[in-house]
């Protein structure tokens, strides 16, 4: 081979190497700011997971490809609460539930799955380990809140049965050649040409509007809360998903400070304004309290896993769960 021509392949494939983020290091970082109305807000540098980059092109194609979105995760400085969100791009990722029999914690369901990140999804009973949200996986009803009898025949709970079962959820539609996610209650009907893939319910919805009566989490009789099931006036670990204008959805979880167990994370107002200034324009709240988890796949082999609930003395709860949302390429 020409000496110049060899000289050359060799200065194309240093650049090649210089611009292409490794493979083998998912994760690069960026550094940008953000600033709550009232209370300070610090941003950290979040980092990114590339997908693997294609094969069997020229180093002037692959110079010339554009990088591959990625799911960004990032953490935020509260002063209540440390907030941890991913923001998944939906035309290169999918987010979709995962239900064990048994309950398991988080990092079970992703490490087993080979997920890229995901939460705590929806809300069970810890004495039956039954489920009473509603889940749809792959057409099929696998989690069915109307077989648990704690739930259906609690006499507590009769005139709010209705509410309860028509909470909110997320779901994935497979219209035509589109994947789509909407965010609506359990008994809205499916859109015209497109068939329900996959949803997950929990509830109350956050955005755009806190439907905290409307879904029988709350009762208030003359602007007083006669109930509130969840504590939703209440600072605690809370874990969210949103929806943004621009196709990305939100995997949010904010953890409680070790140093103040019994007053800090996020009341439901607090975690539906946060939303919005992530840029949802739809949300809708998860199981919270121990449930509340998030899993990423960083640099770390095993991934790495974040719990929002601290007990008495500061040490975080780890509580298995019977449903997840998980991340995966597509």
């Amino acid at each position: 081979m020409n000496r110049f021509r060899l000289m050359g392949l060799i200065f194309c494939v240093g650049v090649l190497l210089a611009i292409v983020p490794a493979p083998t290091q998912p994760f690069t970082a960026v550094s940008t700011v953000l600033e709550l109305t009232k209370p300070e807000l610090s941003k950290s540098e979040p980092t990114e997971f590339f997908p693997p980059l294609a094969t069997g092109l020229s180093a002037s194609e692959l110079l010339s490809q554009p990088l591959t979105p990625s799911v960004a995760y990032e953490t935020y400085e509260l002063a209540r609460s440390t907030v941890h969100v991913l923001r998944v791009p939906t035309e290169h990722f999918v987010v979709t539930p995962a239900v064990s029999e048994e309950l398991q914690p988080l990092e079970g369901f992703a490490q087993s799955t080979g997920a890229i990140a995901g939460v705590n999804g929806g809300f069970f009973d810890p004495a039956n380990q039954l489920t009473t949200s509603h889940v749809v996986i792959q057409g099929e009803w696998v989690a069915d809140p109307t077989e648990n009898d704690r739930l259906i025949t609690n006499p507590d709970l009769t005139t709010y049965l209705d509410r309860i079962l028509n909470r909110s959820e997320f779901r994935q539609y497979q219209c035509g050649a589109l994947i789509q996610y909407d965010i609506t209650a359990h008994q809205d009907p499916i859109p015209e040409g497109c068939q329900l893939i996959s949803s997950l319910g929990a509830g109350p919805r956050l955005l755009p509007q806190l439907t905290l009566v409307e879904e029988a989490f709350a009762e208030i009789v003359e602007g007083e809360f006669v109930r509130d099931a969840i504590g939703s006036r209440q600072p605690n670990a809370r874990t969210a998903i949103g929806l943004t204008d621009s196709g990305e959805i939100l995997l949010v979880m904010a953890a409680q400070q070790s140093e103040s167990p019994t007053d800090s994370g996020m009341t439901l107002p607090e975690l539906a304004n946060f939303m919005g200034i992530l840029g949802a324009t739809a949300a809708m709240n998860l199981d919270g309290g121990s449930s509340s988890g998030l899993y990423y796949r960083g640099q770390a082999v095993q991934g790495e896993i974040f719990y929002g609930r601290v007990n008495a003395e500061g040490d975080r709860i780890v509580r298995p769960v019977k449903s997840v949302l998980l991340v995966h390429g597509r």
